[in-house]
């Protein structure tokens, strides 16, 4: 299901985090699907269940997935948290493209860039 990277200098539990969030936004996890027990996960990735706990958290907060008591955790139903995505996806490549236009990259490059990208 999850693999960490552990040569990746983030925390733990925001890899847990991406990852989950990645599996539910390709669909690999459809809505209302059942995820993992924090203990469950926890044991299959050897890793503390605080740091499960807190990628669960955070990951509510951004309604990827619902917390029902004594039931466990669920894929959302609700397309808010791809919208959500989107819209932060959107801003930090806004970001880059003002960082390229900074460094004297064309649009020209940064479509090819892209296209390079697509074959890959």
């Amino acid at each position: 299901m999850i693999q960490i990277n552990y040569n990746d200098a983030r925390p733990i539990y925001e890899k847990v985090k991406d990852s989950l969030r990645r599996l539910i936004l390709t669909g690999a996890l459809p809505p209302d699907s059942k995820l993992p027990s924090v203990r469950e996960l926890a044991v299959s990735l050897s890793i503390n269940p605080n740091t499960i706990q807190r990628a669960y958290r955070e990951l509510e907060a951004e309604g990827c997935i619902v917390s029902v008591p004594g039931k466990g955790s669920f894929v959302s139903r609700d397309g808010a948290a791809r919208e959500q995505r989107k819209r932060e996806l959107s801003e930090r490549l806004r970001a880059l493209v003002k960082e390229f236009d900074a460094l004297g990259v064309s649009r020209e490059e940064l479509i090819s860039l892209l296209k390079e990208e697509e074959t890959t």
